[in-house]
């Protein structure tokens, strides 16, 4: 089992990891996507998936074999000073994956749905897609000028939960049509609460932009329109916060 090593800042594979840790957009250019740190690449076996490449730190040899990889499976050992220079991290993780980046999805009906309106945050969409695979959503569903969903700090805040979901992006507000499935839509200001609606499941969950909300026109079409109690008198919760809460209210009551 062969392992290469990486000592040139000139080189083509670290010259892909520079693009894939500093432009969301790198990933879907060059298919591929850049798993940092042991946590991601666990995440990534656990759902039965393997990397094209290994790529440790020089000083960190045991990681060749601490996963028990196939041998078709590239091992790269870059400098650690290199490795540094590409983490996006505070200290930087002495071991991350290349994988190559699963090919567009199509919506699909019927499915749990959360739908993202325009949110900029690269960490409250990365939040959302976390609480969305652990509270019972199959599918993610971005409308154009959302954050990119593979992007590197998206792929951070959501600490594995894209390997859970089916992720879409790019979509349009006529592409919704096709879930066929009630549109819950929240707001700081009017609708029913939500402690005490009827949530209808499954259904789609629609949180909109930080600063604007949802917008208007999604807003007139959602099925249900629903508010949080906040009895503390803030004026409105941060959106990944609101996501986080209604996704568990679907599941207490789906259970219940």
């Amino acid at each position: 089992m062969n392992t290469e090593t990486i000592r040139s800042r000139d080189n083509a594979l670290l010259k892909q990891l520079r693009r894939l840790a500093n432009d969301p957009a790198a990933g879907r250019e060059l298919g591929l996507v850049w798993l940092e740190g042991e946590h991601l690449c666990r995440a990534l076996l656990a759902r039965g998936q393997l990397p094209t490449v290994l790529l440790r730190a020089e000083s960190a040899p045991h990681w060749d074999t601490a996963w028990s990889l196939p041998p078709s499976v590239r091992r790269v050992a870059l400098a650690d000073s290199l490795l540094a220079g590409v983490s996006g991290l505070g200290s930087s993780a002495p071991v991350g994956f290349l994988w190559p980046l699963p090919a567009a999805a199509a919506c699909q009906p019927g499915r749990p749905t959360v739908l993202l309106d325009r949110l900029q945050d690269p960490g409250n969409v990365g939040s959302i897609l976390r609480s969305a695979a652990a509270l019972g959503i199959e599918q993610v569903l971005a409308l154009k000028g959302t954050a990119a969903l593979w992007a590197p700090k998206v792929l951070r805040a959501g600490m594995g939960a894209h390997f859970g979901l089916r992720l879409v992006e790019g979509l349009h507000p006529d592409d919704l049509a096709a879930l066929d499935l009630p549109l819950l839509a929240t707001s700081s200001h009017q609708g029913q609460w939500l402690h005490q609606a009827a949530l209808p499941w499954p259904c789609a969950w629609l949180f909109g932009h930080e600063g604007q909300g949802v917008s208007p026109a999604l807003l007139a079409a959602a099925s249900h329109t629903l508010r949080i109690a906040q009895p503390g008198g803030e004026e409105s919760l941060n959106v990944a916060a609101a996501a986080a809460i209604c996704l568990h209210a679907s599941a207490v009551q789906r259970l219940g």
